[in-house]
């Protein structure tokens, strides 16, 4: 009697996080924080609301290890935090010499411990692509520190990073590409590392929701393809489109642009993530 061959198992979806930069903004009072929410427990409260912060003052200056231990407190067991890294790194001369700094940094952030999401590393639009000097300093960002396993996001903004050479460093080194999807910033989609960061600058003052509904429908089945291992051939690239087949955890940030809408686009696309 023939054996009834047992169909493939499909394998899960990465996770995705949707949230927005930071959690501090006056114009958020009222929309989106309740009123008479008092400020220091406004983390408390968005971090129930999305799934993700990317804080962006540690670009400015470096919390101390217990501060960071104090937002990770602060928040749900599923909820991640990025870390955006100084810009007294990213802004040096010769990246390839930044390691006493990078080490310092990273002392402080990984008192987030679990909730340490991934690390964002963002280059100012006058830094070109120097290809030796982009080597060593993607060989300077490690896997862990003191036992926290790290993920790493660049983020490049001169459009000489547009070349395979950049996209094949960053593969070899595991690192993520930002997609950036901006009027104002080289926007390209190619997948670099294990997981996906892509934080969007459209929002609008007069959509109530940031985007208009079809335009976030269209983002989540991004986000859905790119938790199940594909490549949406629909956004722009440098090279062709290549899906691995393998599940990615997915960051999804609004940034900027109506940066009063940006909470309400983020819960809006993890709504309609979790219905999908």
């Amino acid at each position: 009697m023939a054996t009834k061959r047992s169909k493939p198992t499909k394998k899960a979806p990465g996770r995705l996080y949707t949230g927005m930069g930071g959690w501090t903004f006056a114009p958020w009072r009222g929309p989106f924080y309740p009123e008479g929410l008092v400020q220091k427990r406004e983390l408390e409260y968005a971090s129930r609301q999305v799934s993700a912060i990317e804080i962006n003052g540690t670009y400015y200056r470096s919390p101390d290890i217990d501060t960071y231990r104090r937002w990770a407190a602060e928040t749900p067991e599923d909820f991640v935090f990025s870390v955006k890294a100084p810009r007294h790194i990213v802004q040096s001369r010769a990246l390839a010499s930044t390691g006493e700094r990078i080490g310092r940094f990273l002392d402080g952030a990984i008192g987030l411990g679990d909730r340490l999401g991934a690390v964002l590393w963002q280059f100012l639009p006058t830094r070109k692509f120097d290809p030796d000097d982009i080597a060593g300093f993607l060989d300077l960002l490690p896997d862990r520190h003191e036992g926290v396993a790290l993920r790493h996001a660049v983020e490049v903004r001169h459009e000489s990073f547009m070349d395979e050479r950049w996209l094949t460093l960053a593969r070899d080194r595991g690192v993520a590409t930002v997609f950036t999807d901006s009027p104002d910033h080289p926007s390209f989609a190619d997948l670099t590392g294990p997981f996906v960061y892509a934080r969007l600058m459209r929002s609008r003052a007069r959509e109530k929701h940031g985007y208009p509904a079809k335009e976030l429908k269209a983002w989540a089945a991004h986000a859905a393809a790119w938790t199940a291992g594909d490549d949406p051939a629909d956004l722009p690239h440098v090279v062709e489109p290549q899906a691995s087949g393998q599940p990615r955890d997915a960051f999804v940030f609004f940034i900027s642009a109506a940066k009063e809408r940006n909470p309400a686009a983020a819960v809006a696309l993890g709504k309609l993530a979790d219905d999908a």
